[in-house]
């Protein structure tokens, strides 16, 4: 298996700088589409920018979250799904 790495440098200005680099990346290929042939390997790239799992504290059987926050389940796939949640509670 052949691995190719490269860097960008991408200077930024703080406070949610929002740069767009499609063109930096564009005409790398994703190993994924090549053996699945699926044309879903953005959403495990997507996936993998939130990260698979969230922990959140709870007190008195009630979750500790902020007035806005909220738990949301978002599906980067492209065709439908149904979807396993686990929920592990640690503590008392």
């Amino acid at each position: 298996m052949a691995v190719k790495t490269s860097i960008l440098k991408i200077p930024t200005e703080g406070n949610t700088d929002i740069i767009n680099i499609t063109e930096k990346v564009s005409g790398e290929i994703y190993a994924h589409d090549q053996t699945w042939h699926d044309g879903n390997g953005h959403s495990h790239l997507r996936s993998t920018l939130l990260g698979p799992s969230l922990t959140v504290p709870f007190a008195e059987k009630n979750l500790i979250l902020g007035t806005w926050q909220q738990i949301i389940l978002i599906d980067f796939d492209n065709r439908k799904r149904e979807r396993e949640i686990i929920i592990q509670l640690i503590g008392d």
